[in-house]
């Protein structure tokens, strides 16, 4: 544990004046931080990462997937964070142009949505389409507010002549 060590002589065999020194050991200190640094580090738990589940469909579906053009909506992501929407085919779009704001993106989807459940009675289908100029985050915003919104319903697909036709009429391409 503790010693006290005295020194009493000189070279000449006269003692001089007691001088102790003092020594600790500090082995079961050390042995004591080494069990609490093995009690932390099995006792912590780490940040789970989380991921957004993702079903792509089945390639050997043989029916074609033929679906309604008034159940979808397009959502094509431009530049400097815009979002370019229709719904329906190109040829009778009625673009709308929105951020990824509160009160952009996420209340177009609810709108459309409300308008095509109410239209058809059946969900909407969402199809995001990633222009050259958008971002990757532009995409992850996208498919939150898709998660937000309940949209259960997409694909991200690519994005054809005729919607970077639109995107460049609207000045995001």
């Amino acid at each position: 544990m503790a010693e006290l060590n005295a020194a009493s002589a000189n070279t000449n065999g006269k003692p001089l004046r007691k001088t102790q020194s003092t020594r600790v050991d500090l082995t079961a200190m050390v042995d004591l931080a080494f069990l609490l640094v093995t009690f932390f580090m099995l006792t912590t738990t780490l940040s789970k990462p989380k991921a957004m589940d993702l079903a792509m469909p089945d390639k050997t579906n043989e029916t074609g997937g033929e679906v309604s053009d008034k159940r979808t909506l397009t959502v094509c992501l431009g530049k400097n964070n815009k979002v370019l929407l229709y719904a329906g085919l190109t040829k009778n779009a009625k673009p709308q142009v929105v951020d990824y704001s509160k009160a952009g993106l996420r209340q177009a989807l609810l709108n459309n949505q409300k308008a095509i459940h109410d239209a058809t009675g059946k969900d909407m289908i969402v199809l995001v389409k990633p222009s050259a100029h958008s971002i990757y985050s532009d995409l992850v915003n996208a498919l939150d507010e898709l998660h937000i919104t309940k949209n259960d319903r997409f694909a991200i697909v690519d994005i054809t002549p005729a919607d970077i036709t639109l995107l460049k009429q609207k000045a995001m391409y």
